[in-house]
């Protein structure tokens, strides 16, 4: 049992880090980049859904 939470963990790691990346890459303004990251920070799992259906979307290269 320990290494499935020892695996959700890594995941949600995971998880977290690429939407911090996103946050960083996305169009918002500081302030807003600092609330989604310590929201994502301070509370990874429900920080991370919070993110997932409400937070900034990356800003996407036009070719």
């Amino acid at each position: 049992m320990l290494e499935v939470a020892g695996i959700g963990g890594f995941i949600l790691l995971v998880l977290n880090i690429w939407a911090i990346v996103s946050v960083f890459g996305s169009r918002a303004g500081t302030g807003a980049k600092v609330l989604w990251i310590v929201l994502i920070l301070v509370m990874p799992l429900i920080g991370f859904i919070i993110w997932v259906l409400a937070g900034p979307r990356a800003a996407k290269a036009s070719a």
